[in-house]
């Protein structure tokens, strides 16, 4: 179990969702306390994207709810209004597994253009706050800087930049760092750290299992379309209970014994 006690943030209660015949999403329950980090583990196609996408309402599942704050909860099976996409994409910002930045843009317009545009922020206000971002991320001398002159490990680190500025309650990282060589993938795995430790409440998709480990409070073994598994770190990675969980983290961790 987690080891945040605070109050619930994120409840969703039986998600299913196909793509044609193809079931994707089989009954999945989620519960994200603030100031927790909860990491989606498991092989390609298990679900997890989709998960993290429904959570968003980028993705609409066929059924199951969907609750912030323990307020009214979106039944995904009556269809997602745009009134309701908008209000769960208020409440939460996704870093994507490439970073989707606007490459005629520069650093500090990407930025701006989520408060500015859809928040309503003045310009002056987003651009401070955006500076004070890019510092805190050592990216300050990048502000005027157009995309494809940064390295994949300072666009990633703008599109986490781009997510912090808009504020959200719920971050959401989809494989922020499985598009990077490898020498890169250290310094956005920092950053998130880091952001762990300052209680930012945090849903990661996930392939960097150390990471996992270390930073996340609970873990989640999807596998089918289900969760398989889940619980702490230290539980799960050392004493996993599910066969499936076992032969997973076999061969990922140990994969040439």
């Amino acid at each position: 179990m987690s080891r945040i006690d605070g109050p619930v943030l994120l409840q969703t209660k039986g998600l299913c969702k196909s793509f044609g015949d193809h079931e994707v999403l089989k009954g999945i329950d989620l519960e994200v306390r603030r100031g927790e980090v909860v990491a989606l583990i498991g092989p390609s196609g298990s679900g997890k994207t989709t998960v993290l996408r429904s959570l968003n309402g980028l993705e609409t599942p066929d059924q199951g709810t969907l609750a912030f704050d323990g307020g009214p909860s979106v039944d995904f099976g009556q269809g997602l209004p745009k009134q309701q996409r908008f209000a769960i994409r208020d409440r939460s910002a996704m870093v994507f597994q490439h970073h989707n930045l606007f490459p005629h843009r520069t650093v500090l317009q990407n930025v701006i253009e989520g408060p500015v545009t859809v928040q309503g922020v003045s310009k002056p206000e987003a651009v401070a706050h955006a500076e004070q971002l890019l510092d805190r991320v050592g990216l300050a001398d990048k502000r005027d800087a157009y995309p494809h002159e940064l390295s994949g490990g300072q666009q990633q680190r703008v599109g986490i930049v781009r997510a912090l500025a808009l504020a959200p309650d719920l971050l959401l990282f989809d494989e922020p760092t499985s598009a990077l060589d490898p020498e890169l993938v250290g310094e956005v795995l920092v950053v998130m750290k880091e952001l762990a430790d300052e209680g930012w409440t945090m849903v990661v998709v996930t392939h960097e299992l150390q990471f996992a480990r270390e930073v996340a409070d609970e873990v989640l073994f999807l596998d089918g379309g289900v969760v398989a598994e889940r619980g702490a770190p230290a539980q799960l990675f050392t004493a996993p209970q599910n066969e499936r969980t076992r032969r997973f983290l076999d061969r990922i961790l140990r994969p040439f014994d």
